[in-house]
């Protein structure tokens, strides 16, 4: 039943919706993600019985041990072909079956022979035969045989209470289980109705999916700004920019070029002047101390030497420079106001302008064809509504939850009568345990009873009352097992017979998946069809669809339609193949046309102006002159030094207007060198840094211009010729990513139907719980675990009846007893050869 409703599942769910072959791998849009909601099932995939499976796989290995042939492949595919002779063929049933054969011939002659056996004792102990005479006939061993007797009774016994144990655990393991049936029951269809009803909901989620696919190309659609002219302005980015950023920065340069030309110019004209004032003050003060000097002090032998020093170092007292020889940068300041004239940066800005605004004329040139592929998704959107009704699931489906509903009542109408049966199952299988448990208690009793009360030192005859009773209590043991084993037998070999061949035939095949491989036997349901369910399903059956691999495929939670390969019979890439869907977006984008040829970076005047700036002169400046006069010091020799000299060379005259003059003018030169040459030093570094940083920015000036505006016309001739290909290029890959969406929405809503949706789990689980679960696990393990408790129990009643009668001569009390004549003056090697003299001594008997 689950593989038709598998079957017509798929039939209702894949009809003109399956592929040839399996999909390709779909490409995944950055953005867009799609996934099938997940759906849960109530009933478990695996089945574990809990701790008393030990005891299941104990009663496996039983089994296998009795019954080690391979599965019987060829009787049962003669049995299936209906071919199956068994006057031919018996000898392989025999032979497969022999283990068990013997096991139950051997239980059948348990059955006969005991109740003959028991029938045999009882009527010889009538005849105060087979022990029944009430006397025991003493012997020197007597109590070795007694302790053997009741330790061997005791293993017996606790062999058979293992048994019995093990029949209860499994006859209340079987009750409970059939009584969870309906739980499974209602489990499974929970689960196959989950499976129906959730289908039409999967497929409707994954055609409404194409909404969220439409969604995000319209969304792109309309950022055509940023994404196509974006891309394009991109691709053109690392040609334009840095050229135009190249121009910027020549226009700051020639502002900054007129006004450090402006500023060189001015501090030039400022210390020409500082340094002839500088001059007319180092002259005045060399004319005073040259008149100074003229003083008759001078003319003394000893202050001449004094004022012979000063005046050779009047020579000194003068400016080092020659800034007046400089000539002045009026012209280069000139031809820099003339190329200012034209506003290089606003023309530059132009540029980035005409350059930035590619994006946007992208935008205004496609307005139209954004609308047609707009157009296009919205009718192919009306094409994907349209399958589910073409489909028609929710009809088929609808009789599929018919017929389920249709098992269900015949399932839960059959519960009860299935849960009354075995309460009669269990309530037999009690009374047998329970009967095994009186024996063995029987049996208990008399070993505590026979143990407690026995007295070494009383005789036979004498025997205590709790001896006998023990004893009584194994001979009642005896008679109850002579009168329920043969019957508790019978229960065996038939549970024995029924549970041990459904195990091997059915059970075990089909964990192995046997039973699978035969049913996929060629030509064997069908003579005419190589693969049944191929032939069924398929109408093709040459094609290899087997029973096997539709279980696997279920159980590892395959789509019908891969499990059922049914891209044999449906193509769901006619019905939605992205070409056919995409050909008129693709059509759309090829007959895009944008065209921003006519970007300028730069125009004519601009590049005059560039030219212009380079042959300004600024680049020709004899720099080296400007550079050697405004590092040398303003003065020849430091004035303080000389201040100080003069100042001391005037403190070793006497005193008079001489040193008066000489001090004083050493004051002037202090004052010379604080008022005048301490700026004009100043002044100097600072106008040699400007012409420093004038020569750097003028270095090579020639080769920049050249370079920027030979990298300005590779840059134009660029987007004149290469332009439309990058335009080609970046729409097309525009083009891709738009219908990527597509394609990618198509390629998942093949992957959902023909992997996901539909997954045939509960189909595996509901033939697993049928089988596997409730036949194999809820009942056959039990009903084998019961007739090795029971039979285990049943067998060794033999041998404990047998311990349990000789033992019991041992515990009760005797009618007769042997009495011996001088037993200790006898020697023992006479005793031995049976020369002692004894007689019966008659008790009254022991009712």
């Amino acid at each position: 039943m689950t593989l038709t409703l598998s079957f017509l599942l798929l039939l209702g769910l894949c009809r003109n919706t399956i592929s040839k072959g399996p999909p390709s791998s779909p490409r995944n849009p950055a953005g867009l993600e799609f996934e099938l909601p997940s759906t849960n099932y109530e009933t478990k995939d695996s089945y574990t019985p809990g701790p008393i499976g030990i005891l299941f796989q104990m009663v496996h290995v039983f089994l296998h041990v009795v019954q080690p042939n391979a599965f019987p492949e060829d009787i049962l595919r003669k049995i299936i072909q209906k071919k199956f002779d068994l006057s031919a063929d018996y000898e392989k049933v025999v032979h497969y079956e022999i283990g068990i054969i013997i096991c139950t011939a051997l239980g059948l002659l348990f059955v006969i022979l005991m109740p003959l056996v028991g029938l045999c004792f009882g009527l010889c102990r009538c005849c105060n035969k087979c022990g029944g005479e009430m006397h025991q006939r003493q012997k020197r061993n007597g109590p070795f045989l007694r302790k053997c007797y009741a330790c061997s009774l005791l293993v017996t016994c606790v062999f058979i209470s293992i048994g019995i144990i093990f029949g209860f655990v499994a006859n209340d393991h079987l009750r409970t289980q059939i009584r969870n049936t309906r739980k499974l029951a209602d489990s499974n269809f929970r689960d196959l109705r989950t499976l129906l009803n959730e289908t039409p909901s999967q497929i409707s989620y994954v055609l409404g999916q194409y909404t969220t696919a439409k969604e995000k190309a319209f969304s792109d659609l309309d950022n055509i700004k940023s994404l196509l002219g974006g891309a394009i302005h991109e691709q053109l980015r690392p040609k334009v920019i840095p050229v135009l950023d190249d121009i910027q920065a020549m226009a700051v340069a020639i502002k900054e070029t007129k006004e450090t030309l402006l500023n060189v110019n001015k501090t030039l004209g400022e210390l020409k002047k500082s340094t002839a004032r500088l001059s007319t003050s180092l002259h005045d003060v060399k004319t005073n101390l040259e008149q100074s000097l003229n003083d008759p002090t001078c003319s003394t032998q000893s202050e001449m030497a004094t004022c012979n020093d000063v005046r050779m170092t009047l020579s000194q007292l003068d400016d080092n420079t020659n800034l007046g020889q400089l000539p002045s940068l009026d012209k280069q300041i000139d031809n820099i106001t003339n190329v200012l004239r034209t506003d290089l940066s606003s023309l530059v800005q132009e540029g980035y302008k005409s350059f930035n605004d590619i994006p946007e004329r992208v935008q205004n040139q496609t307005v139209d064809i954004v609308s047609d592929v707009k157009g296009s998704w919205n009718s192919i959107g009306s094409h994907i509504e349209n399958i589910n009704e073409q489909i028609s699931i929710q009809d088929k489906l609808t009789g599929f939850l018919d017929h389920i509903d249709h098992i269900e009542t015949y399932v839960h109408r059959r519960l009860p009568m299935l849960e009354e049966y075995d309460s009669y199952r269990w309530l037999g299988g009690l009374v047998a345990c329970c009967l095994l448990t009186l024996i063995v208690i029987f049996y208990y009793l008399g070993l505590l009873c026979g143990l407690c009360g026995y007295d070494r030192n009383a005789t036979p005859t004498r025997r205590g009352c709790v001896s006998n009773t023990g004893g009584i209590f194994l001979m009642v043991g005896v008679g109850i097992s002579f009168l329920v084993c043969w019957i508790l037998m019978i229960i065996v070999v038939l549970s024995f017979v029924v549970g041990g061949n459904v195990e091997k035939l059915v059970c075990e095949p089909y964990q192995n998946k046997r039973l699978f491989q035969i049913l996929d036997t060629p030509y064997l349901i069908n003579e005419k069809w190589k693969y049944y369910l191929s032939g069924m399903v398929l109408t093709k059956p040459d094609i290899n669809l087997t029973f096997e691999q539709v279980y696997s495929d279920c159980k590892d939670n395959k789509g019908i339609y891969t499990t059922l390969k049914l891209e044999n019979i449906y193509n769901i890439s006619e019905y939605l193949n992205s070409q056919e869907f995409t050909k008129n977006i693709s059509g759309d984008f090829e007959n895009m046309k944008v065209n921003i040829d006519n970007i300028v970076l730069l125009d004519a005047t601009g590049k005059k102006n560039l030219q212009d700036f380079s042959s300004s002169g600024v680049d020709r400046i004899d720099y080296g002159a400007y550079l050697a006069e405004t590092a040398k010091p303003p003065t020849k020799v430091n004035l303080l030094t000389f201040a100080d000299g003069l100042e001391e060379k005037a403190n070793k005259l006497p005193h008079g207007s001489l040193k008066r003059s000489l001090a004083s003018n050493a004051q002037k030169i202090r004052m010379i060198y604080h008022g005048q040459v301490t700026p004009l030093g100043s002044s100097m570094t600072t106008l040699h840094q400007s012409i420093q940083d004038l020569q750097h920015k003028s270095s090579g000036l020639g080769v920049k211009v050249h370079n920027i505006i030979s990298s300005l016309d590779s840059a134009q001739d660029f987007i004149a010729n290469h332009i439309s290909s990058v335009i080609v290029q970046e729409s097309k890959k525009y083009g891709n990513m738009i219908i990527g969406y597509f394609e990618h929405y198509l390629q998942w809503v093949k992957i959902s139907i023909t992997e996901e949706i539909a997954a045939c789990r509960p189909v595996a689980t509901a033939l697993d719980s049928a089988v596997n679960v409730f036949l194999c696990g809820y009942i056959i393990d039990p009903m084998n675990l019961f007739w090795f408790g029971i039979g285990k129990a049943t067998i060794f009643l033999l041998p404990a009846l047998i311990f349990a009668v000789k033992l019991a001569k041992y515990y009760r009390r005797m009618d007769s007893e042997d009495v011996y004549d001088d037993v200790e003056t006898i020697p023992m090697k006479n005793m031995q050869k049976g020369n002692i003299g004894f007689h019966r001594h008659q008790t009254t008997p022991n009712l």
